[in-house]
C-alpha cells in the first residue's frame, strides 16, 4: 500500500476475511456501516444491474445478526482465499474503494457447495468511528471479459 489511508482500507479488508475465517458474526458487522446494502448479482456472469437483487436489504444489526448466525450453523467453510487487486482513496480522504478476488468455498449440512469465486467491489466510507464499507457488489466473474 502506499499511503496509511490505503493501509487503513487494506485493515478492513483483512478483518472481514478474518471474521469469515473465524465465522465470528461480531467481528464481521463491524465493519458494515448502518446504511450499508449489498447488491448480488444473480450468477457470476450477470454482469448488467438490471438483473441483480439485494437479498439482504440494508443494514440492520438485529436481522444480519441473526442472518450470519444461521449462515456459520449451517455452513462449513472449506477455504476463504482474497487477494486485494486494488485500493483507491478519494483526494479529499473520506471515501475510497477496493477490488478483490474472492475463492471461498462453503459446504452446507446437508452437502451443497456455495462457492464465490470471482471479483468485488467493496465501497467504503470514512465516519466518526473510522472506515465503514457501504455499499459492495456480490462476487462477478470477469475472466472472459479480461
Amino acid at each position: 500500500m502506499t499511503n496509511d489511508l490505503e493501509q487503513e482500507i487494506q485493515e478492513i479488508i483483512d478483518r472481514e476475511t478474518t471474521a469469515w475465517n473465524e465465522q465470528s458474526v461480531e467481528l464481521l458487522l463491524s465493519i458494515f456501516h448502518p446504511d450499508m446494502v449489498w447488491v448480488w448479482p444473480t450468477d457470476p456472469q450477470s454482469h448488467d444491474p438490471l438483473t441483480w437483487t439485494s437479498v439482504l436489504g440494508k443494514f440492520d444489526y438485529k436481522r444480519w445478526t441473526n442472518i450470519y448466525t444461521d449462515w456459520f450453523s449451517n455452513y462449513q467453510l472449506i477455504k476463504n482465499n482474497r487477494q486485494t487487486q486494488k485500493v483507491f482513496v478519494t483526494q479529499q480522504g473520506d471515501g475510497a474503494f477496493a477490488v478483490v478476488d474472492v475463492d471461498t468455498l462453503w459446504k452446507s449440512v446437508s452437502g451443497e457447495e456455495s462457492h464465490w469465486l470471482g471479483r468485488t467491489c467493496k465501497t467504503y466510507v470514512k465516519t466518526e468511528s473510522g472506515w465503514k464499507m457501504i455499499s459492495q457488489v456480490g462476487v462477478l466473474d470477469y475472466s472472459g471479459l479480461i
